[in-house]
């Protein structure tokens, strides 16, 4: 599946990896370049990377206020994902500023900060998958018994999301999206991987989540027709067909409506 690399049995989304090397390759840059202007790398650096983070979700929650308003412990939620990048530089930045002497050292500071910048910007352009077609959908059933078929979604877009009972980042997302599912005027097909219904229902009864969007695939075909090795998975499909975003692992509310405003054109 774009957007992912599989190494054995995880699976790693690409943005989140590319995320972490670069902070690693920021801390290696800075140990290697300060030091020759009679600078110490290791307390400014480290300030600048946690403010820069701290800073950068702050700004995400802000930004998406009204999504975390439902859950404000949701906000600490860090691996969901949900950082700007902006707001994470310019305080990193600040930092380094602010820490560094001589002035030399600063400049270089400043500017590895820069080029960090401009490399996740533009990798995470060139990473972005193209928007492809959905494979074809397995058979797939409600937990009534009646049939999901391709013809109730045509000309619409939809959301699609991957589960199981037994994944834990599942289970802590179902009752958000089961909930979304209820009030949403995009589809959002909750689709069960491989479970038997008796299961799935003894399930949702404990936990007090609706069944109404839940979707049997018993085969767990769609995860073979993604080559999608990790759950959850959600997929976000454009009127046409497209599949335009794909997020692999627990998502948060935030994510599911910035990604649904975008299939809405908003």
């Amino acid at each position: 599946m774009d957007g992912v690399v599989n190494l054995g049995p995880l699976a790693l989304a690409t943005d989140r990896l590319l995320a972490v090397a670069l902070l690693i390759g920021f801390m290696f840059a800075m140990d290697r370049i300060l030091p020759r202007e009679g600078a110490s790398a290791v307390p400014a650096t480290g300030l600048a990377i946690v403010g820069g983070l701290i800073a950068a979700r702050i700004a995400y929650v802000a930004q998406h206020g009204d999504a975390f308003a439902h859950d404000w412990w949701s906000s600490l939620a860090f691996w969901q994902g949900g950082f700007s990048a902006w707001a994470g530089l310019i305080v990193a930045a600040a930092i380094l500023a602010w820490r560094m002497r001589p002035v030399a050292a600063m400049g270089k500071g400043l500017a590895t900060v820069a080029v960090f910048g401009a490399v996740w910007f533009a990798a995470s352009a060139l990473l972005r998958p193209d928007p492809r077609p959905l494979p074809d959908l397995p058979q797939l059933e409600r937990l009534g018994g009646s049939p999901v078929t391709p013809e109730d979604l045509t000309g619409q877009p939809f959301v699609v999301n991957l589960w199981a009972t037994w994944c834990p980042p599942c289970r802590r997302e179902l009752p958000m999206l089961a909930d979304m599912a209820a009030t949403s005027d995009i589809p959002i097909l909750l689709i069960n991987q491989g479970e038997e219904p008796r299961a799935i229902q003894d399930y949702l009864l404990a936990n007090r989540v609706s069944p109404a969007a839940v979707v049997l695939d018993r085969s767990s075909a769609m995860m073979r027709a993604l080559e999608n090795t990790a759950l959850p998975a959600t997929l976000f499909v454009d009127e046409s067909g497209q599949v335009v975003a794909t997020h692999v692992g627990e998502i948060s509310r935030a994510a599911m409506t910035a990604q649904m405003d975008e299939l809405r054109g908003e």
